[in-house]
């Protein structure tokens, strides 16, 4: 990813985008910030929220008109928040001395005509930018007119304080100005470096000014230039009215343009963002209780502090964060996704392999959930998948990352899974059922059962492929281990004569259509739909069940639809997850997120599970066996078109573990060549596959979530016991040994019993330690 592209993701992340009351706001002050703060009760940093973007905040914040209110997403959901009662409920409460930073002097002077708002504001952003200034002002008090504009919101002594404020940072006054004449322009000019003019308070004067249509002064929008240049002028009411914000945001715009005249820089170069503007942020008001607006007990005093603070939390705080909303591995990495582009961006460019930024690109579960939430199609899986890929061609992908699922695979791809047979008695197959590999461990009897139901029901021959759609390989940025295994898929299909498959795993369907289109393939669930499917007796109409939805069928409505149209001829009453179908979320094992980072993969499983308190229905083994392990009920949909009489409850049926599962698989072989093809398998396990291990239920799941097989125990304890390369503990007499089968090494604590060897505790690690 070079920098173009980052900048084009970056920017279609819209988390970053302001709000619409800061949009619209003229002065863009950051009212969701400011209110947020009033929420929680901190009335202190609500109010330097406003010192840092409103000019003269004690003036302004007790006479704001709001325009912001009119676009306050709250509307949509009860009444606008009343943002300018806030500011003026905070800035009339507070009393604290005020600091303004100004820069050093610079040497320049600049003279304004007049001391009302816009004036006042042109003075406060020069004073801050180091240039010194003088108001002139016809009456004898500066800011007469401003407080007689409002008598009710805005006492006399405020605006002296402010006055006063700004003369103690060096602004000047001169009272009694002749501002009208015609001299005034010309003698400010030939002693100042720039002049503003505040029409807001200035009596109509003959400056020898161009005129507007109008008769007034013509003035440029935004830059706030006049015919003269060095001459600005701004404070007029606009539309009809006088809008205090907009004559504040025109002295802001005067001030702007004055540094630039006086720097010899463009007036108008890079200020598309100054005054209002869009925003493309996106807030769901879904599930927004309506609210009215809380009104002040007294309407002259305004809001007292806690009528304030009960507005304030009104405020929907308005952000996006579609995506992290429904993801917990983007919410547990604390950002959102323009964020994480920069960090992967960084990663890849400069640190070259951060732990950090590692575990945030290899614990996404590639799932997509955020591009079918994001209003903008932002797809995180897609950056991480990059990054992998980019990682692994490099070689800078941790190898702990995922080495064991892709060992796992290769057992899979191996002989002692891998098979392709036509139907017993047939030499052509017009079909073949391809159960995929996390069936076949899961529940090898019921591809038993389903490959005798698709053989009985289905014309043409219906052979049988076993083996891996390499999909570990994918998930692991690893091109060429999965190109291997997709050839070895491929190879495995042409031998069969090129059938159409059936494919139990919906994983294995979405690789397939994207990366062998050439192979035609066909969902199970279809099938069974299409055919009727079995309808087996004992099935209870009254059963109500919520259907998960794999993530990968989130693009195949159709095979969704199946699978619903199977369960009602079953008479299960089916319910929907809100976050179903189209938007369904992952269980965690997608993406090789168990792998990279199980406690997240863990947490999503939980919070899956937690969406109903019904039992639910999967139609993915992985799916079914990852919420179980999350304490959830939870049957396959083969659980029910195939029961087990000798189960009376498949819904609390446990995830049978990474050793179970690769046990299973070769089992499965060899029973189906045993039975249906006589076919004896030549014997596989020698050594180590003779010795018997007992194993609590604690070690167990330590030994999962180490990824620790069986047959790596198996291993060590074959060497330790042929060796004598073993340690003795003086106290418990247990033994510890280590075997190193490949690039990791294995440590067991083990001791013998009659029925084998008890496996008391086992760990793992990749240290080299050498002897010199």
């Amino acid at each position: 990813m070079d920098q173009q592209e980052l900048r084009k993701r970056e920017e279609r992340c819209i988390e970053d985008e302001p709000p619409w009351c800061s949009a619209a706001c003229p002065l863009h002050v950051d009212a969701r910030a400011f209110i947020g703060h009033l929420a929680r009760n901190d009335a202190a940093e609500a109010l330097n929220v406003l010192h840092r973007t409103m000019p003269l905040p004690n003036i302004l914040g007790r006479i704001c008109d709001a325009p912001c209110e009119t676009f306050c997403k709250r509307s949509q959901a009860g009444e606008a928040i009343r943002i300018g009662a806030l500011e003026r409920s905070c800035v009339c409460q507070d009393a604290r001395p005020r600091k303004l930073f100004v820069l050093p002097p610079r040497g320049k002077r600049v003279a304004i005509g007049g001391s009302g708002l816009s004036s006042l504001a042109v003075a406060w952003d020069c004073l801050r930018k180091g240039y010194g200034v003088r108001i002139f002002e016809a009456g004898e008090r500066p800011g007469e007119e401003l407080a007689l504009c409002h008598p009710d919101l805005l006492p006399r002594s405020v605006v002296d304080e402010e006055i006063a404020f700004l003369m103690k940072l060096g602004m000047e006054v001169e009272t009694g100005a002749a501002t009208h004449r015609p001299e005034f322009l010309e003698r400010c000019l030939e002693t100042f470096d720039a002049v503003y003019l505040g029409l807001d308070c200035l009596p109509g004067g003959a400056w020898g000014l161009e005129r507007d249509d109008s008769g007034g002064i013509r003035v440029e929008p935004g830059t706030q230039r006049t015919s003269r240049e060095g001459v600005f002028a701004g404070g007029l009411p606009r539309e009809g009215r006088v809008s205090p914000v907009w004559q504040a945001a025109e002295g802001r715009f005067a001030a702007n343009s004055i540094d630039r005249h006086i720097q010899r820089v463009s007036l108008t170069a890079g200020r598309e963002k100054e005054g209002p503007s869009s925003t493309r942020l996106y807030t769901s008001i879904a599930g927004v209780i309506p609210l009215p607006a809380v009104k002040a007990a007294d309407p002259l005093k305004g809001y007292s502090g806690e009528e304030a603070l009960h507005e304030a939390r009104r405020c929907l705080q308005c952000r996006c964060l579609e995506c992290v909303k429904v993801c917990v591995y983007l919410e547990r990495f604390g950002a959102y996704p323009r964020k994480y582009a920069r960090e992967i961006y960084n990663n890849e460019s400069i640190v070259m392999g951060a732990h950090q930024a590692n575990r945030l690109i290899n614990s996404c579960s590639l799932c997509g959930l955020c591009e079918a939430v994001c209003p903008e199609d932002f797809a995180m899986q897609d950056l991480c998948l990059e990054a992998r890929r980019s990682m692994v061609e490099r070689g800078k992908m941790p190898p702990s990352a995922h080495e064991f699922a892709l060992e796992d695979m290769a057992v899979s791809l191996s002989d002692r899974f891998a098979l392709a047979r036509h139907e017993p008695g047939l030499e052509t197959s017009a079909l073949a059922f391809f159960p995929g590999c996390q069936l076949a461990g899961s529940q090898p009897d019921k591809v038993i059962a389903v490959y005798e139901y698709l053989r009985s029901a289905l014309t043409g021959g219906v052979g049988l492929v076993l083996g891996c759609c390499a999909a570990p390989a994918w998930w692991a940025g690893s091109k060429a281990r999965f190109d291997e295994g997709m050839e070895a898929l491929r190879g495995q299909w042409n031998s069969l004569g090129s059938p159409k498959l059936i494919l139990a795993c919906s994983t294995c369907l979405q690789l397939l259509r994207e990366h062998l289109p050439e192979v035609p393939a066909v969902s199970l669930w279809t099938v069974l739909d299409e055919t009727g499917g079995p309808i087996p007796p004992g099935i209870s109409c009254e059963r109500h069940l919520v259907v998960h939805d794999p993530c990968t069928t989130r693009t195949e409505p159709g095979v969704q639809a199946s699978v619903r149209h199977v369960l009602g001829r079953l008479g299960v009453r089916v319910g929907e997850l809100e976050l179903g179908r189209g938007k369904t979320e992952c269980c965690g094992f997608g993406g090789l997120q168990q792998n990279a980072n199980p406690e997240i993969a863990r947490e999503t499983a939980r919070v899956r599970a937690r969406r109903s308190e019904e039992d639910y229905l999967a139609y993915c083994a992985m799916c079914r066996d990852r919420l179980a392990s999350a304490g959830k009920r939870v049957l396959h949909l083969l659980d029910l078109l195939f029961p087990d009489r000798q189960v009376p409850d498949p819904a609390v049926r446990k995830d049978p573990g990474w050793s179970q599962r690769q046990e299973n698989r070769w089992r499965l072989k060899e029973r189906l060549l045993k039975e249906l093809w006589s076919e004896e398998e030549p014997p596989k396990r020698t050594g180590h596959g003779e010795i018997r291990l007992q194993i609590r239920p604690e070690v167990r799941r330590l030994l999962e979530e180490r990824r620790i097989l069986d047959e790596d125990l198996q291993r060590v304890i074959h060497h330790a016991e042929s060796s004598g390369e073993k340690f003795r503990h003086p106290g418990t007499g247990r033994l510890k040994a280590s075997f190193k089968p490949r690039k990791v090494t294995f440590w067991v604590e083990y001791e013998r019993c009659a029925e084998g060897f008890v496996i008391h505790n086992a760990y793992s690690h990749r240290m080299e330690v050498t002897v010199s």
